[in-house]
């Protein structure tokens, strides 16, 4: 069983603002993993802080473990959830980018290189081919301690993930602006 400790609720100091233009602010689809629900929380936690700090609306869907985050991912762009090209380019966007929130610890066994290995190949890959703004925190660590670690204050990978992926959607917004 994971404990909190007193660091785990010290506040993180809020970051600077991304500049998302001047279009209407994104939404993100946030896929969490529940595998190991303590630390799940706290890179929950990072992520949501980061993204209020920023202004940005997002929804939060849960599977069991990190290998079912490529699919659930996938799914989204099969509802069209995800739409940047096309004809239906011009249609209001459901969400602009995606963040992968989960952990792999590892075990005595190879089945952690195959999740840790599967499932952030088969993410990057969805969001390659389908050219999505992808935050990845998908944790694979060592053990509890080391997973804990990094959803700690500043350290916190949900939030810096939830960046990564806000960065991301800037770069793509001004590439666009250039191109108009």
């Amino acid at each position: 069983m994971v404990t909190k400790t007193q660091s785990d609720e010290r506040a993180r100091p809020q970051s600077p603002r991304i500049d998302l233009g001047n279009g209407p602010l994104p939404r993100i689809l946030i896929i969490e993993a529940r595998y190991y629900g303590d630390i799940a929380d706290a890179l929950l936690g990072g992520a949501r802080d980061e993204l209020q700090n920023q202004g940005v609306a997002f929804d939060c869907i849960t599977v069991p473990g990190a290998l079912e985050i490529p699919l659930a991912l996938s799914s989204a762009v099969a509802d069209g959830l995800f739409r940047f090209s096309g004809p239906d380019a011009k249609k209001p966007l459901a969400y602009a980018g995606a963040l992968a929130l989960g952990c792999v610890i590892r075990g005595e066994t190879a089945h952690f290189d195959i999740v840790a290995n599967n499932a952030n190949h088969w993410l990057m890959d969805v969001a390659v081919r389908h050219n999505i703004p992808v935050g990845n925190a998908i944790l694979t660590v060592e053990n509890e301690a080391q997973a804990l670690a990094r959803t700690e204050g500043n350290d916190n990978k949900g939030a810096q993930a939830a960046r990564a992926c806000l960065s991301l959607i800037a770069v793509a917004r001004q590439r666009a602006s250039a191109s108009s």
